[in-house]
């Protein structure tokens, strides 16, 4: 097959969008004798001008070609699906090597089978992520339609979408991402009818990579939207059916409410992601308030803390664990701990007197996080939070000027005093 090739003054992309290490990964390759595109998203984002997250890259070159020509910042991973990462400090490039393999079987089992640029591609997702930029001449190059389906705003798989989301059903999921993402894009019509065909394989898939794209999700400022479409699509109700029941409520609605909120923090935060138990928290927190109340205060009794943490942990285990026995303990602990948190920051009691000890736990900051979007979502915790972090910025800030070792009575002196001191 012959693509469709165009060149800067069709495409209009700045190259000052992209990577200068992108740019010179494809340089050091090319010189070396190799063919070597920008791939994927990237591509998709420039065309779209918006700066690129990551800029991954196709090469004929092999891994272990790969890291002869980029020695020590190069490490090859995986078994399966064998990548090079090249490091520049923290940030990492990815550079995979042109691969081939059929697109009309079930299930994809094997991925290190070389191939051409036209085969590596034919195997991709959609025709918005299936071009190639070629920085030698700043051309590029379509074999799957994908320039036309960009200009259009159709989202559409590369080839028949039964066959694609079968052969790896988190494509699904994958659509919803991007269709949650990018407002000015429709999903194509057969691609749209294959969700409702297709969404039962969804189970097929591995826990940890279904995981993954959710958490991505909630970390990308569309994760509202995102889970409204999960639930439209019924996707929901497979990957997390009591999550699904929950949406129908006003609870479910409260949910969103909190997600949204994450959402519009991350735009206004200049794209500066939540940690993930933060977000995670935004789908248990409503529950966990109606649960308390259900419970005990609708029976004129406060819970103390300990039964505060055996429901919190309860909820996680019954509407995330038990949905996904892979859900990372690392994250539902300290969900519990963010939780649990809240009502020592705004106690069911009323009356609130804030020990130093609590600022100095390990989770605390992520606690103080999620009370920022308590804020957001009622108006009524504004002032707490504005006084709580202000408390926790000057316990910091005397801890920093504080003589080592500090004198033991002044210490306590201002543990008890600091929450009192005027704002």
């Amino acid at each position: 097959m012959q693509p469709k090739i165009y060149f800067a003054q069709e495409h209009g992309i700045d190259p000052s969008l992209i990577d200068l290490d992108a740019l010179y990964i494809l340089e050091k390759l090319r010189q070396a004798g190799f063919t070597a595109y920008l791939v994927g998203g990237s591509v998709r984002d420039l065309l779209i001008k918006k700066v690129p997250k990551d800029c991954d890259i196709s090469t004929s070159a092999r891994p272990e070609q790969i890291k002869a020509i980029f020695q020590r910042r190069c490490i090859l991973i995986g078994r399966r699906f064998r990548l090079a990462h090249i490091r520049f400090g923290h940030k990492i490039i990815e550079v995979s090597t042109f691969r081939s393999g059929e697109n009309d079987s079930d299930l994809i089992i094997q991925d290190n089978v070389w191939g051409t640029p036209e085969e590596d591609v034919l195997r991709r997702d959609f025709t918005m992520n299936g071009l190639f930029y070629d920085s030698s001449n700043h051309s590029i190059i379509d074999f799957v339609g994908g320039w036309e389906d960009i200009q259009q705003g159709i989202l559409r798989t590369i080839g028949e979408p039964e066959v694609r989301f079968k052969q790896d059903p988190v494509r699904l999921l994958r659509l919803v991402k991007f269709y949650a993402r990018y407002h000015q894009f429709k999903i194509d019509s057969l691609t749209e009818q294959a969700i409702h065909t297709c969404r039962e394989e969804i189970i097929k898939s591995s826990s940890a990579r279904i995981l993954e794209e959710i958490f991505r999700m909630l970390e990308s400022g569309a994760s509202a939207a995102f889970f409204r479409l999960l639930a439209e699509y019924n996707i929901l109700g497979i990957l997390f059916p009591k999550l699904m029941q929950t949406m129908r409520t006003p609870h479910g609605k409260l949910i969103f409410h909190y997600l949204a909120c994450a959402d519009q923090l991350y735009h206004y935060k200049n794209k500066n992601t939540l940690d993930r138990a933060v977000l995670a928290s935004c789908l248990i927190f409503p529950l966990l308030e109606r649960e308390l109340d259900r419970q005990y205060l609708s029976k004129k009794h406060i819970p103390h803390i300990g039964e505060i943490t055996l429901v919190a942990s309860s909820l996680i285990k019954e509407f995330l664990v038990q949905a996904f026995s892979h859900f990372p303990r690392r994250i539902s602990s300290m969900m519990v701990s963010i939780l649990v948190a809240q009502y020592r920051l705004t106690p069911l009691s009323g009356k609130r007197h804030y020990r130093e000890k609590l600022f100095r736990h390990k989770d605390f900051g992520l606690a103080l996080k999620f009370l920022k979007l308590r804020a957001l979502v009622d108006a009524q915790w504004v002032d707490v939070y504005t006084s709580i972090r202000n408390q926790y910025r000057q316990m910091q800030h005397q801890g920093e000027r504080k003589p080592h070792p500090a004198p033991h009575h002044r210490h306590h002196h201002h543990a008890r005093r600091e929450p009192h001191a005027p704002h």
